[in-house]
């Protein structure tokens, strides 16, 4: 495994991980981060699997499933937004609830970010936080990330709206 830290490694899709995935998409406690009110059925996520191989200089994206170290599938770490030109990307992550708290996120983020600055060369990554998720604030401060701007009521909740905190990290 060429993505592996000591309690934590990533790797490609595979599909083997649909009903990982069925379960992670369908998680409605995460969709007002991801832009979703509505369900994923295991058709379009079969589809989904069927081309998540194709080379991310061709699909502008990339994700990799965090797994523990009993081989465990506990998250998703996702590239979106790949400009080669510009040498930047997106970054999310989400890790299922039950085994939040571990060091997962924290292990899968600076694997991926070793990923983006040897391998694709990357020069900077982003990710966009809610203001009120403080672990992932916390996560993506301590691995370098600076708030670089705020986004009033950016996202449409259940209690009305919130706040997205954006973060950039440059390589230099």
């Amino acid at each position: 495994m060429f993505l592996k830290s000591d309690h934590t490694y990533l790797r490609a899709l595979e599909p083997t991980d649909l009903n990982f995935l069925y379960s992670l998409e369908n998680d409605t406690t995460v969709w007002h981060v991801g832009n979703t009110l509505t369900p994923y059925s295991k058709f379009v996520l079969e589809a989904y699997l069927e081309n998540a191989g194709l080379d991310i200089y061709t699909v502008k994206q990339l994700r990799l499933v965090i797994c523990n170290s009993g081989h465990e599938a506990v998250g998703a770490i996702d590239m979106f937004d790949f400009e080669p030109l510009h040498r930047r990307a997106g970054i999310g992550i989400v890790v299922m609830a039950e085994h939040r708290g571990n060091g997962h996120a924290k292990e899968a983020l600076h694997l991926l970010l070793d990923y983006c600055q040897h391998k694709l060369q990357l020069h900077q990554i982003y990710c966009s936080v809610t203001a009120t998720n403080l672990p992932s604030i916390n996560l993506f401060t301590q691995a370098g990330f600076k708030q670089v701007g705020l986004r009033k009521d950016w996202l449409r909740t259940v209690d009305g709206w919130e706040d997205v905190v954006e973060f950039q990290h440059l390589y230099l």
